[in-house]
């Protein structure tokens, strides 16, 4: 398939629009949308929400009825079945559209080929693959879902030079600088869920809401779910007041307890228990492919980090190491007492590097046994 730089410089407004639902659009793919005619772009659309109009349609509605003879370029294959809002495939046919590039064909079962078919059986000429890899970047985690059933795992760690995340009294705030913290409440709100334990509510007591560097973004919270095996959540944890949705996920039986955090707004899940009366994170991980989402940031500390990188949970680890040494009596990133020689060691691959101010991010993603 040939495209012309016309074309290229299209679907890059089209990226464009998509990357502006990055932070609202959740659980729903990010897609941007350009309608083209004679040379002009007439109408612009992006999918800012689940539930409202997808971006053909903001598109069509913008272009009017100059749509009729148009070209339509969109990031990710226009869907074909009724949902929640009507099909974008159909909206494009009955605008008269003649041409339609798209940059990938979806990877939801449902969609699947089907909404092209739908626009080549109505004689549109479709194309597809234009800036592929791009739009498939935009989605990661939505695409990684629809191909494997399972959320995308990202394990977020602040550490100092010499692998260190707090120091041994516990203290940890602040190891990384503002530019890097800006990132991760970025990642947060990339995000559907922020998974931590208790410990980490317990020690730092976080807010956990995307904040910082985003004042002028629509962002949807990510839901705050916590690992609490004996419920030893405090009703006045911050979180809670957040207005973002909240779940802990335990093993306790206690119902006075279920019942007050009950009252506070907070859904409480009994799941089974590992051999030390701990959440099973097999449990853990099936609760969370069970849910409507597409991606999990885990924000917690070495005991969770290290039992979710050996539990197999994790396929990205997104380190931010900054330029300090904190000592051999401050408290390491991974706990994993199981690994006692290499041949145990969890492997990486690395992905990327970026520098914020004085630190750097790490990017990895987890390599898994072929």
């Amino acid at each position: 398939m040939t495209f012309t730089s016309d074309d290229q410089r299209y679907m890059h407004r089209a990226l464009e629009l998509a990357a502006q639902g990055r932070y609202s659009a959740k659980p729903n793919p990010c897609v941007g949308c350009v309608i083209v005619y004679k040379g002009e772009i007439i109408g612009e659309g992006w999918h800012k929400k689940a539930g409202e109009p997808h971006a053909e349609v903001h598109a069509l509605h913008q272009a009017g009825a100059s749509a009729n003879g148009a070209t339509a370029y969109v990031t990710l294959e226009p869907c074909s079945h009724q949902g929640r809002t009507p099909p974008c495939a159909d909206a494009l046919i009955k605008a008269g559209v003649l041409c339609v590039v798209i940059a990938m064909q979806d990877p939801n079962p449902l969609v699947a080929g089907k909404g092209i078919a739908k626009l080549r059986d109505a004689g549109i000429d479709v194309s597809v693959g234009l800036l592929e890899e791009q739009a498939r970047a935009l989605n990661k985690a939505f695409c990684y879902k629809m191909t494997t059933a399972k959320p995308y795992v990202i394990s977020k760690v602040a550490m100092s030079l010499d692998g260190k995340t707090a120091m041994a009294s516990g203290e940890s705030q602040w190891i990384t600088g503002s530019a890097a913290r800006q990132d991760v409440h970025r990642l947060r709100a990339e995000s559907d869920v922020v998974l931590t334990g208790v410990g980490t509510i317990l020690a730092d007591d976080p807010q956990l809401t995307a904040r910082d560097g985003l004042a002028d973004f629509s962002v949807q919270q990510p839901r705050i779910v916590v690992l609490d095996s004996q419920l030893k959540t405090p009703l006045n944890a911050r979180f809670f007041n957040s207005n973002a949705h909240a779940t802990i996920l335990t093993c306790s039986d206690n119902e006075e307890a279920v019942l007050a955090l009950r009252q506070m707004g907070c859904q409480v899940e009994v799941i089974a228990s590992d051999s030390k009366g701990q959440v099973d994170l097999g449990a853990v991980h099936e609760w969370l492919i069970s849910q409507t989402i597409n991606s999990v940031m885990v924000e917690a500390g070495a005991l969770l980090n290290g039992a979710c990188l050996q539990a197999g949970i994790v396929d990205e680890l997104i380190i931010y190491m900054a330029p300090s040494a904190l000592g051999a009596d401050a408290r390491g990133a991974f706990s994993m007492p199981q690994v006692s020689k290499l041949s145990e060691r969890v492997q990486l691959n690395y992905v990327g590097m970026d520098v914020l101010d004085d630190d750097i991010k790490l990017t990895y993603k987890v390599k898994r046994e072929s």
